[in-house]
């Protein structure tokens, strides 16, 4: 009797599989590797018929040159940067991801973190616990009522597009930058447009990012760029580290152009012990720690969600092992 063909997953997800095997119980082994780095496969993916890649690992053209048996790399999320795509291209392995997970819980982090810095709540909180400042509004006055406020958005797809119609509800002038959606979505949604990303830093309170980490989004905003936003205004990115300079993001906290920053990606993660990010946010002394919310790529958490991107991403490796359509191919 033949093996079952393998299906490694290489990070972040580890026992119990019961989601992966409740879809490929009868199909497929379903082994779980809690790599954080290619060193950690020790040479373990070289049979595997299926690869499901998670955030913390990347997967390049050299791992994807071993695969000897590959029929499918499935990313359980919506971005897919870690995963050298070309790569696997050229090898013949299709790449797919999950695009419509957690949609909803993103939109909803990054409005939590905007209203949350906006309002002062995250400032007075992080204050008042040491001790610091009078018992009152005062040390966070003036803030602005947030009804008519410029709330921008970065990249218009599913969760940018959750964002819009959650900013909408609470009364903001939504206005969004994407050069990629076509002409009439915001219309459908109801917002104001830009064609330019200086058009649109130049009149935001808040600037919220829900773009996807390419060649063109790679350091997107930096210091320049943060520098084109008005003073006091706040920054929040749920979409990945890389779009965001994040220590000049800390920099521009430091000197007040900033008023605050929401930031639940960073460039590497888990961060380095030494990141000037995390010095900043752990250091009561350091000018940005009252004003720097940061989280563990967390947004797209919940637990309905976990559920819904492991069976979804199960699924996807099912469609290539039996050799049927696959649903949400990237390369």
């Amino acid at each position: 009797m033949n093996p079952l063909p393998k299906v490694i997953i290489t990070d972040f997800i580890t026992e119990p599989l019961h989601y992966e095997r409740s879809v490929l119980d009868g199909s497929a082994e379903v082994v779980a590797l809690d790599a954080r780095s290619e060193a950690d496969l020790n040479g373990e993916l070289a049979e595997a018929a299926a690869v499901m890649v998670y955030h913390y690992f990347s997967l390049t053209r050299a791992t994807i040159d071993l695969l000897r048996n590959c029929r499918v790399i499935v990313r359980p999320g919506v971005g897919y940067d870690n995963v050298d795509i070309r790569a696997a291209r050229e090898r013949a392995i299709p790449v797919c991801n999950v695009p419509d997970y957690g949609t909803e819980e993103v939109a909803d982090s990054a409005l939590g973190m905007a209203l949350s810095l906006a309002r002062g709540t995250h400032f007075l909180n992080s204050r008042l616990r040491r001790g610091l400042g009078e018992w009152n509004v005062a040390q966070v006055a003036p803030i602005p009522r947030l009804r008519g406020r410029v709330f921008g958005v970065i990249g218009c797809g599913r969760i940018g597009s959750a964002a819009i119609v959650r900013a909408k509800s609470f009364g903001f002038d939504v206005v969004f930058y994407d050069p990629h959606v076509p002409d009439g979505v915001e219309k459908a949604l109801g917002v104001r447009r830009v064609h330019s990303l200086p058009e649109l830093l130049k009149q935001v309170h808040i600037l919220s990012l829900h773009c996807p980490l390419t060649g063109e989004t790679r350091g997107l905003i930096g210091a320049d760029e943060i520098a084109r936003m008005p003073r006091g205004s706040f920054l929040v990115n749920t979409s990945r580290g890389g779009t965001v300079d994040t220590v000049a993001a800390v920099a521009a906290l430091s000197s007040g152009h900033l008023a605050g920053a929401g930031i639940d990606v960073l460039e590497h993660e888990p961060p380095p012990a030494d990141s000037p990010v995390l010095r900043a946010w752990r250091d009561p002394d350091h000018p940005a720690h009252d004003r720097l919310l940061l989280n563990p790529h967390s947004a797209f958490y919940c637990e309905e969600g976990t559920g819904e991107f492991r069976t979804k991403g199960a699924r996807e490796v099912l469609r290539a092992l039996r050799g049927e359509p696959l649903r949400n191919l990237v390369n």
